[in-house]
């Protein structure tokens, strides 16, 4: 298991990496460009270079690529749909360019029409974006808290999705704050127990690639996507003792998008506190 977080990329993606080393990340998750516009960012040969040299001497990876928030696979608007598909293409192809694994991204909202109005239309797209993109590139389904109509909140609806696409490429990360606020009980051993059993009935724990590590603002089936500090929230520290001790989670990276102790976003006391709860959970 590594540990790791959410990085900026201010500067270019090599400071990125820098940024990461110096929280003692061991695996990261960037943007490939502003995360609230359209546009997505094209890599420079330097900046490719550079980055990959330092991937190299720091031994940081595997790199994950975060879709932009936009992103809407459910929308009812034809023009909003194929922004969405077009941006997530760049990002995957991005992904293949700089080497990470896929990109991880929010299915979007029905807003109120309901999952099952929106099922069909979201595995086309699904199917659309992994006939366009390189082999290389997983396309990674986060679940989500289930505010507004967002989809992918049970492990169902990411399961009958992935089938439905019939592609190995799909794959989930699963955010802890965001099951948690889902109601999925994360917190205690009986409840994480209860919760893996289930996503491995609905979609299978050789689809789990990543999680986001978050502690949550919101209480358990609160249904709200409120991320706070590792120990300073409502699955606390012993939820995620529980999590790293457990065999399903053994090799699977973990993310820190966390608001940090200085509200800079994750920082080295959350990196340290998830490092301390795997060595000891590894005695």
């Amino acid at each position: 298991m590594k540990i790791g977080a959410h990085v900026g990329t201010s500067g270019g993606v090599d400071k990125g990496v820098e940024r990461a080393a110096a929280l003692g990340a061991e695996t990261i998750q960037v943007f490939s460009g502003a995360p609230q516009a359209w546009r997505r960012k094209v890599y420079g040969q330097a900046e490719l270079d550079a980055y990959r040299s330092r991937l190299a001497e720091t031994g940081i990876g595997p790199v994950f690529i975060h879709g932009l928030y936009l992103i809407n696979l459910a929308s009812s608007n034809p023009e909003f749909l194929a922004k969405s598909y077009g941006a997530l293409v760049e990002e995957m192809q991005a992904a293949a360019l700089i080497g990470a694994r896929g990109v991880i991204f929010h299915l979007g909202s029905h807003k109120g029409a309901g999952y099952e109005a929106c099922f069909a239309q979201v595995v086309d797209y699904v199917r659309r974006v992994i006939e366009a993109t390189p082999e290389e590139a997983w396309l990674i389904l986060e679940n989500s808290a289930g505010m507004g109509g967002a989809i992918g909140s049970r492990f169902s609806e990411l399961g009958r999705i992935i089938r439905e696409s019939g592609s190995k490429r799909v794959k989930v990360c699963l955010d802890t704050q965001h099951a948690f606020a889902s109601g999925y009980d994360v917190k205690t051993r009986a409840g994480l127990d209860a919760a893996l059993a289930e996503f491995d009935r609905e979609v299978g724990l050789d689809c789990l690639v990543a999680v986001h590590a978050n502690d949550s603002k919101c209480p358990l089936a609160g249904g709200i996507d409120r991320h706070e500090n590792i120990g300073e929230g409502h699955i606390g520290r012993d939820g995620f003792e529980n999590m790293l001790a457990h065999p399903a989670f053994a090799e699977t990276p973990f993310l820190l998008e966390v608001p940090g102790f200085d509200n800079e976003g994750p920082d080295r006391q959350n990196v340290e506190i998830l490092k301390t709860i795997r060595a000891a959970a590894a005695r």
